[in-house]
C-alpha cells in the first residue's frame, strides 16, 4: 500500500493561503493580473518549505515504522505538532511595506497595487530564507517517523514526538517574528475568485486545508496522541500460543497470519480470532471515542459537517459517495455467487493467505508493506517484511507501482504531489500486480515454463484473483461506511461494535464465530481504523484499477475484446512504450488536475465504474453460476447479528 502519513496528520498540512484581493473601487484588469503575479510568486516561494517539511515527515514516520519504540513515536508526533502549529498561525501572521502589504489573516492574503519596494523584497528574501530550514524540519520529522516504526522502542517513541513538538514552537517564533516586520500602510484587497489563472486558484484550494491542524495545539496533540496509542497497541499486540500459555509471544505477523493460513484446526482458528481481537481492539475503545470526537471538531473547523464529509471531499465530487453505492451493488451478483461456492467448499478446505517475515534481531516494527516518498528529488523507499514466494513477488510489484508514481510527479509543486484522488495510488500499483501475475509474464520472465494454458488453469486464475479481489470489495466498502456513520454521529458509542458487525453481515454475508457484545471493539483489530487511515481508497482502487489494466491492455495491443488469445485476463503490459506512455502520462499530472481528468487521459472515461472489473471475471461468473447450481449450494445469506447490545 502507498503509505499514508495523513492517519495523524505528520506531513505538512495543507497551507492556510486563501489569498484574496479586493477593494473599495474595482480593480483594473493589469492590477487583478499583478496580484496574480504576486500569489504566483508567494505559493512558489513555499514550495521548497513544504517540500521540506513533508520530507522530515516521511523520514520520522519511516523511522517509527521501521522500529517501533515510544521515542520513534514520540519524534514523529512531536514534528506532527510544530507542522500543525506552523501552519495554523501563519493564517494569522501579517507584514507591512512601505507602500504597500502583505497580509496573511483569516485565509487572506492582501496584496498591494503598488510596485514592489525594497522592504517589500526584503520580505520575501526573509520568507526564501527560512525555506532551508523548512526542508530539514520535513527530512527529520520523516526520519523520526521512520526510526519508530521501523524499531518501536520508548527512544524512538519519545523522539517522534520531540521532533513534532519542536516544530509547532519553531513556527509560532517564525510568525511571531514575521509579525512585527511593519514595512507600510497601504492595501487593496481583490476576491481570489477572481483570478484567471485557474491552476492558482486549485493549488489555493489544496493548501487552505489545514486537516487536524484546525484544532489548538493542546486538541492536536490529545488527537495524535490517541491515535499513536491505537497504532502502537495493533503494531505490538501480542497472543499466546494455542494450547502453550508459556509462550505469550505470538505477533499478527507473521505467527498469527501463518497459522490461520495452515491451520485446519476449528478450535485453533477460533481461538486466535479470539484472542486477537480481545488484543487489538477492545484495548482502545476509549482512545477511539476521543479520536473520534476530535476528528469531528476538527473536520468542522474545516468546514465539513464531519468527518465522513471530509474524508469524501477528497474525491471532488458530490455524488461520490451514490457512486460508491452503484458499483457495490453492480459487483454484488458476482460476490454472491463467488460467496456461495466458498462457503460450500470451505466445508473440506481452506485457502491460503501470505506469509510475512520480520528481521530476527528482537526489534519491534510495523511489517505492513509500505512505500515511501521522501519529498527529496528520487529519494523513494520500500518497508516489507517479504518472503520468497509468489505473494509476495505481487506486493512488491504493488509497491513498485507507488514508487513509479512518486517518481513520475516529483517534478510537481509538492501540493500535487499525491494520487488524482486517494484510490489511484493503489490502483496504479495493483495495475502491475494484474500483469506480473498472468501465465504470460511468468513464462516471459522464467518462472513458468512449458507452461499450456488450458481451460482448467484458466478458471483457477480467475477463482484465485476472485478471493483476492472480489471478496475483498464488500469489506472495503463497509469499513468506511460504517466509520462514516460513527464521524456523522449515526452511530452512538454503545452501539459501535454491534453495528460493525450488523455491516458485516449485511454486506459480506459473514459472522464472528463466537458470539459478541459492546464491551469488544472488533473494527478496531484492523490495522487502518486503529491508524485513522481512510480506507475507501482501497475500494475505489479495486474498481479503477481494471478500467486502468483494460485500457493500458487496449494500447499494448494485449486485449482485443472477443479475441480469445488475447482476453483481459492474461494481459501482459510488461516492455509495451505505448502502455507505459500512456500511464506515464496519467502518473505525471499527480494531482493537479481533478481525477476524472487523469482517468480520462488513459481511459477515455471520467466516471468509475465496476464494468471493466465485470467484464475481467465473466468467465468466473458464468462458471460459479453452473457449478453452483451443480452443486446445490445455496447462493446468498440471511442476515444475522451475533451481537448483544449494551
Amino acid at each position: 500500500m502507498i503509505r499514508v502519513i495523513v492517519r495523524t496528520n505528520l506531513m505538512v498540512p495543507s497551507l492556510l493561503l486563501l489569498i484574496a484581493f479586493g477593494a473599495a473601487t474595482v480593480a483594473t484588469d493589469p492590477e487583478l493580473e499583478r496580484s496574480e503575479l504576486t500569489a504566483q510568486r508567494y505559493v512558489i516561494d513555499l514550495e521548497e518549505e513544504i517540500l521540506a517539511r513533508n520530507n522530515n515527515a516521511t523520514e520520522l514516520s519511516w523511522a517509527y515504522e521501521s522500529n517501533i519504540t515510544e521515542e520513534a513515536l514520540k519524534r514523529r508526533n512531536e514534528a506532527a505538532s510544530r507542522n500543525a502549529n506552523f501552519f495554523k498561525v501563519r493564517a494569522v501572521v501579517s507584514f507591512e511595506r512601505e507602500r504597500g502589504k502583505v497580509l496573511l489573516a483569516n485565509g487572506s492574503v492582501v496584496v498591494s497595487r503598488t510596485r514592489v519596494q525594497y522592504q517589500e523584497r526584503s520580505v520575501w528574501k526573509y520568507l526564501n530564507s527560512i525555506e532551508s530550514a523548512t526542508l530539514q524540519r520535513t527530512y527529520d520529522e520523516t526520519v523520526a517517523s521512520w526510526d519508530y516504526e521501523s524499531n518501536i522502542t520508548e527512544y524512538t517513541a519519545d523522539i517522534s514526538m520531540k521532533v513534532a513538538l519542536n516544530n509547532a514552537v519553531f513556527w509560532k517564533v517564525l510568525i511571531a517574528a514575521l509579525k512585527t516586520r511593519k514595512l507600510a500602510r497601504e492595501l487593496r484587497l481583490y476576491d481570489f475568485n477572481s483570478f484567471k489563472d485557474a491552476d492558482l486558484k486549485r493549488r489555493i484550494k489544496k493548501l487552505t486545508d489545514l486537516g487536524y491542524a484546525a484544532l489548538d495545539e493542546a486538541k492536536f496533540s490529545q488527537l495524535v496522541d490517541a491515535i499513536s496509542r491505537m497504532q502502537e497497541n495493533y503494531a505490538t499486540a501480542k497472543v499466546c500460543q494455542y494450547r502453550n500459555e508459556s509462550n505469550c509471544n505470538f505477533g499478527l505477523e507473521p505467527e498469527l497470519t501463518e497459522t490461520l493460513a495452515k491451520s485446519r484446526d476449528p478450535d485453533e482458528l477460533k481461538y486466535y480470532w479470539m484472542q486477537w481481537h480481545e488484543v487489538a481492539g477492545k484495548p482502545v475503545r476509549k482512545d477511539f471515542d476521543e479520536y473520534v470526537a476530535l476528528n469531528r471538531e476538527a473536520a468542522q473547523l474545516n468546514n465539513f459537517t464531519s468527518g465522513a464529509e471530509y474524508w469524501l471531499d477528497a474525491y471532488e465530487d458530490d455524488s461520490f459517495e451514490q457512486q460508491v453505492d452503484a458499483a457495490i451493488e453492480q459487483i454484488r451478483p458476482l460476490y454472491e455467487q463467488i460467496h456461495g461456492y466458498v462457503r460450500y467448499k470451505l466445508r473440506n478446505t481452506f485457502w491460503e493467505k501470505s506469509i510475512l517475515e520480520k528481521p530476527n534481531d528482537g526489534r519491534e516494527l510495523v511489517c505492513h508493506a509500505s512505500a515511501w516518498d521522501f519529498y527529496k528529488k528520487d529519494d523513494v523507499r520500500i518497508k516489507q517484511c517479504t518472503r520468497i514466494n509468489m505473494e509476495d513477488f505481487f506486493t512488491v510489484h504493488h509497491e513498485l507501482g507507488h514508487i513509479q508514481y512518486y517518481l513520475q510527479y516529483q517534478h510537481l509543486p509538492s501540493v500535487y504531489r499525491e494520487g488524482a484522488n486517494p484510490g489511484f495510488h493503489e490502483a496504479v500499483g495493483d495495475v502491475l500486480s494484474l500483469s506480473v501475475s498472468t501465465p504470460k509474464h511468468l513464462e516471459k520472465i522464467g518462472l513458468l515454463k512449458d507452461f499450456v494454458l488450458d481451460e482448467e488453469s484458466k478458471l483457477n486464475q480467475f477463482y484465485q484473483a476472485g478471493l483476492s479481489k472480489l471478496v475483498f470489495l464488500p469489506f472495503a466498502y463497509t469499513l468506511d461506511k460504517y466509520r462514516w456513520e460513527i464521524f456523522r454521529g449515526d452511530v452512538k458509542p454503545e452501539h459501535y461494535n454491534c453495528k460493525f458487525w450488523e455491516m458485516r453481515s449485511k454486506y459480506s454475508g459473514l459472522e464472528p464465530p463466537v458470539e459478541r457484545s459492546e464491551t469488544d471493539f472488533d473494527a478496531a483489530a484492523k490495522y487502518h481504523v486503529s491508524a485513522d487511515v481512510e480506507y475507501l481508497r482501497y475500494f475505489v482502487s479495486y474498481i479503477v484499477q481494471f478500467q486502468f489494466h483494460r485500457a493500458a491492455c487496449e494500447k499494448a495491443g494485449e486485449y482485443v475484446k472477443g479475441d480469445p488469445e488475447k482476453t483481459l485476463n492474461n494481459c501482459d503490459i510488461y516492455q509495451s512504450a505505448e502502455a507505459g506512455n500512456a500511464l506515464k502520462a496519467m502518473l505525471a499530472m499527480g494531482s493537479s488536475k481533478p481525477w476524472p481528468d487523469a482517468m480520462e487521459v488513459l481511459t477515455g472515461q471520467r466516471k468509475m465504474s465496476a464494468d471493466a472489473l465485470i467484464e475481467y471475471f465473466k468467465p468466473l461468473y458464468d462458471w460459479l453460476v453452473k457449478e453452483n447450481k451443480a452443486l446445490g449450494a445455496f447462493v446468498g445469506w440471511e442476515e444475522k447479528l451475533k451481537c448483544k447490545s449494551s
